[in-house]
């Protein structure tokens, strides 16, 4: 299937499937006049993606996950490496909401001292 195809067939724009592209997350082929062709799982591999992002996972965390994904839900067989590395992520992610909820706590305090 053409670029267009797999784009209605996933809500992707196109855009953002040639950056998968070129972040190595998604094959593609070129016919012969250079048009990219694509096979039929890649809709399942674009529906991966879409779900890893969602999670949070960067596109160099995904390249890894996707290795281990199954099918549409991307439901993660884990490996040592990939579990140490999704540690990493969670443990990172854990860090900002820390530092976001000090925040909120400190910019509460503004408006609790003014009475609003």
């Amino acid at each position: 299937m053409r670029i267009g195809e797999l784009a209605e067939r996933t809500g992707v724009s196109t855009r953002l499937l040639r950056y998968y592209e070129e972040q190595g997350l998604l094959a593609a082929s070129r016919d012969g006049n250079g048009y990219r062709c694509y096979d039929e799982d890649a809709v399942v591999r674009v529906r991966q993606i879409r779900r890893l992002l969602a999670a949070g996972l960067n596109t160099e965390v995904i390249g890894s996950a996707l290795r281990c994904a199954r099918g549409e839900e991307a439901h993660l067989d884990l490996c040592p490496e990939l579990a140490q590395v999704l540690h990493r992520e969670l443990t990172a992610m854990d860090d900002r909401i820390g530092v976001l909820q000090a925040r909120r706590t400190t910019l509460a305090g503004y408006l609790t001292e003014e009475g609003a």
